[in-house]
């Protein structure tokens, strides 16, 4: 009987398998083949290490955050894995998490997920939330320091994640688990930004089971285990990253079986695939290829201005930018128009300043890039000594689209009022950061992940920024103001606050030149239906792609 029993279970146990495997054959789902200059900067797939435009196409389609924008309408605040929200004070959001979401792993997502997602062990490690009355924006490392991990029970995190979370979420202090299904975001200082912060890049949830069994955080990097539509399947750095569908994903089952997202770094090599019909959809096409693209009547051209400006950042401690008139003067030099126009098409725009409308009540309409004035731009030159000493301005190949026209572009304005800047080509961003030789100008991009400008002008220049962590730039009163914009609860000051910032940043102390609103540029097969997102995200759920019926 026993030997029965056996050969039954065993013939049940090989059934079960065949019949998986059938299936898996069976599935007639295509796959969908993306061609990318670039998947990601630093080799990893986690947002708390990769923040940058091209992670921000990918990452929406692996991982899920709380609360999401409206990718492909008005950018509005939208329920995700959490159902619904409610502040309990000027300091506390709580949050209603949605019941059976699963993990890309099969576990169910429950309040501990979330906790331990924005915890020592995942995010903060051991520094300190910024409290009232702090201006320092210090990284501590001290495992003494509040919200230090238990020893021996964490993966060792890189020293730029904490420093990343940090960047992203200054004050907060803690997730508390109230039931199952609920928590609270509490936060050190009062922060009317919460909400958005909760649904920016850097704030997904991941699986808590999953991150403490990987092998090391280098292992979890590369195989993060979330609840986005699709998960990882292959990953071969500067070459494709695959992403199998997630079906038990809570939106609906994926259209495709698969994502492939193949690196093809040249424009011509982009475009060629997909007029052959090797790729269904490229990326980063620039104005002057659209023309190429739509001349067949089987592929178009999607896209447009993104939540994302083009500029250039000083390293005010060159001694040639030292002068605050030299910084001012580059950035009078500059006929923006002219580079809309002459690389855009007159397909994106001079924006006004380090803002953007949908910042709502906090955008300041008066405002504005300092004016195309080259005669101004002589004359600050000349007041401030210079003599023609070489600045050195450090650029990537076309990481942007446009990248290095635009910064030849730029060399000859500078050139034309007497500023000798050396154009220097790197390979990547470990090299344009490079502290062993002099810094003087880098090219860059700012995001607006939310609608507040603590998302772009804090996070990117404050006092935990990227430009202030990587020794370029630092102006003490703008340090001031940062903590008053991220506590303070009074719109009309936030507002007064902010004003103040761009004089300091963009006038008086420039730590940035903005250039003009990026833009983003798709070819597609045109008989698949799909809507592009001014957050550079590429939405491929149920609901935002739809196939040709066969």
């Amino acid at each position: 009987m026993t030997t029965t029993l056996g050969r039954s279970m065993a013939s049940a146990i090989v059934c079960t398998l065949m019949t998986a495997a059938a299936l898996a054959q069976t599935d007639a789902r295509p796959v969908l083949r993306i061609a990318v200059q670039q998947v990601t900067t630093n080799g990893t797939l986690t947002p708390l290490r990769e923040q940058s435009n091209v992670g921000s196409r990918v990452f929406p389609m692996i991982y899920a955050n709380l609360i999401e924008l409206q990718r492909q309408g008005d950018l509005s605040l939208q329920p995700s894995l959490a159902t619904a929200w409610k502040r309990i004070d000027e300091r506390t959001v709580e949050l209603r998490l949605r019941r059976g979401v699963k993990f890309h792993n099969g576990d169910e997502m429950t309040a501990e997920d979330v906790a331990f997602s924005f915890g020592p062990e995942h995010m903060f490690a051991a520094t300190a939330p910024l409290r009232a009355g702090q201006e320092t924006r210090t990284i501590q490392t001290d495992a003494s320091a509040t919200g230090a991990p238990p020893a021996g029970k964490a993966l060792e995190l890189p020293h730029e994640v904490p420093a990343v979370a940090r960047r992203l979420w200054p004050s907060l202090e803690r997730v508390q688990v109230v039931d199952k299904y609920t928590v609270r975001f509490v936060n050190a200082v009062p922060d009317v930004t919460l909400e958005g912060r909760i649904a920016r890049s850097g704030s997904e949830i991941i699986s808590k089971r999953a991150f403490l069994a990987a092998k090391d955080w280098a292992s979890w990097a590369l195989n993060p285990v979330s609840a986005g539509p699709y998960k990882v399947k292959e990953f071969r750095r500067d070459n494709v990253l695959v992403l199998a569908a997630h079906d038990a994903y809570y939106g609906g089952k994926p259209p495709v079986r698969e994502l492939r997202y193949q690196v093809v770094p040249e424009v011509s090599g982009r475009v060629a695939g997909l007029l052959s019909g090797e790729y269904d959809f490229v990326t980063d096409i620039p104005p002057d290829q659209i023309r190429t693209i739509e001349a067949n009547p089987k592929f178009e051209v999607v896209g447009g201005p993104v939540l994302n400006h083009r500029l250039i950042a000083f390293d005010k401690h060159h001694p040639q930018l030292a002068n605050p008139k030299i910084r001012l003067a580059m950035a009078h030099a500059i006929d923006r128009d002219a580079i809309v126009r002459a690389l855009w098409a007159d397909r994106t725009s001079v924006p006004a300043g380090l803002q953007w409308e949908y910042y709502g009540p906090m955008f300041q309409k008066d405002w504005g890039v300092p004016r195309y004035d080259p005669k101004l731009a002589a004359r600050l030159i000349q007041e401030a000594g210079y003599k023609g000493e070489p600045i050195p301005f450090r650029v990537l190949n076309n990481y942007y689209t446009n990248q290095v026209q635009t910064a030849q572009i730029l060399v000859e304005m500078w050139r034309a009022v007497g500023l000798n800047v050396e154009l220097q080509m790197k390979e990547n961003w470990q090299q344009i950061f490079d502290r062993s030789a002099p810094r003087g100008l880098r090219d860059w991009s700012n995001s607006a992940p939310f609608n507040d400008p603590v998302g772009s002008i804090i996070n990117n220049h404050g006092p935990n920024g990227q430009q202030q962590q990587m020794g370029e730039w630092s102006n003490d009163e703008f340090n001031t103001l940062s903590s008053l914009l991220e506590s303070s609860a009074d719109m009309a000051r936030r507002s007064r606050v902010f004003r103040r910032m761009l004089e300091i940043a963009e006038r008086e102390d420039p730590a940035y030149i903005v250039l003009h609103r990026n833009a983003a540029f798709y070819g597609k097969r045109r008989d698949i239906g799909w809507t592009w997102s001014p957050t550079f995200a590429m939405d491929f759920r149920a609901d935002n792609l739809h196939l040709p019926k066969k």
